[in-house]
């Protein structure tokens, strides 16, 4: 089932739930037709979007809001944070073409901080699917859910089958490896599948693991990362100030559980606009880029450090 479909079922059996538009209709094209009055397109206007879903939220309702990510996070934040954030209104915000996947877009339209500031707003859960599957899978759970949450949109087809019956909130194991672990979200897992063949071909055992959602973040994945591997590895198409990488340090600090840990993400600029191969390949995120990477990263390690006790 796709990501429209489900949110046509999701409607039709909860007259609660209202899908909303900052005139950004490509996911959801037969939406309208489907809800008739259950469905509003603001127009070109992220901040009437968030204010408008804020009011209907206050009356009961369930707005799904989309957006174009970069437009939605930073032009609308401080309405995301006053009148969701700070009520704790049910509003899911679904952020289009975040990341790499803005892809020929120029810096203004990128949203690579968008995981940062939707992490700073207190009670926002924030979830990054692998792929449609994945997201439409976990839409009736985050309807049903009475907190504000940021979504990560992403139409990839899947290149792995999900484990059935997941809880919403727990990261995934997609493989269980000893030498290196790696945490990953979003479609990005595609090039990490691609670096754990590369890596096992070269004798080195990985755990790879789907974080898919950031807050709330599976502590418990994060700590057996890193007391069960040598090295763990970040992976996130995002800026490496307040995304994954940042949840992951403060949560093995918190835990006081220390490893040799190792981020890769888009550090410090903007990425270069291609067409979405080529972005992936300039900027290092290939599975041949990652698993080169994560090599390198093994031949330098030290002796393992282990767990305060």
């Amino acid at each position: 089932m796709t990501y429209e479909e489900k949110i046509i079922e999701i409607a039709a059996a909860n007259q609660r739930v209202v899908v909303m538009t900052a005139e950004n209709r490509s996911a959801i094209r037969r939406v309208p037709a489907a809800l008739g009055d259950r469905f509003i397109d603001v127009g070109i206007a992220e901040q009437t979007l968030v204010g408008a879903a804020a009011g209907l939220a206050l009356r009961g309702r369930i707005p799904i809001a989309h957006g174009i990510a970069a437009f939605l996070t930073m032009r609308a934040f401080e309405f995301i944070r006053s009148d969701a954030g700070i009520a704790g209104l049910p509003v899911k915000f679904v952020g289009w073409q975040p990341g790499l996947l803005s892809e020929a877009n120029g810096p203004t339209h990128q949203a690579i901080e968008d995981v940062a500031l939707m992490r700073a707003i207190p009670g926002m859960e924030i979830f990054c699917p692998a792929d449609n599957a994945e997201l439409a899978n976990a839409m009736t759970a985050i309807v049903d859910r009475p907190d504000p949450c940021y979504i990560r949109f992403n139409s990839s087809e899947p290149v792995v089958s999900h484990s059935a019956g997941q809880e919403y909130g727990r990261a995934e194991l997609i493989s269980g490896g000893s030498d290196v672990s790696i945490m990953v979200y979003g479609f990005l897992l595609r090039e990490a599948i691609k670096a754990v063949a590369i890596l096992k071909g070269c004798g080195v055992s990985v755990r790879l693991v789907n974080m898919r959602t950031l807050n709330p973040l599976d502590e418990d994945a994060v700590v057996a990362c890193a007391e069960i591997t040598r090295l763990v590895v970040t992976i996130e198409d995002h800026l490496l100030t307040g995304g994954l990488y940042t949840g992951v340090v403060e949560t093995l600090q918190r835990r006081r559980t220390f490893c040799e840990l190792r981020p890769i993400a888009i550090a410090g600029r903007w990425f270069k606009p291609a067409l979405l191969e080529d972005a992936i390949n300039y900027e290092g995120f290939s599975g041949e880029h990652l698993a080169s990477k994560i090599m390198r990263y093994l031949e330098q390690m030290p002796g393992r450090m282990r767990a305060v006790q």
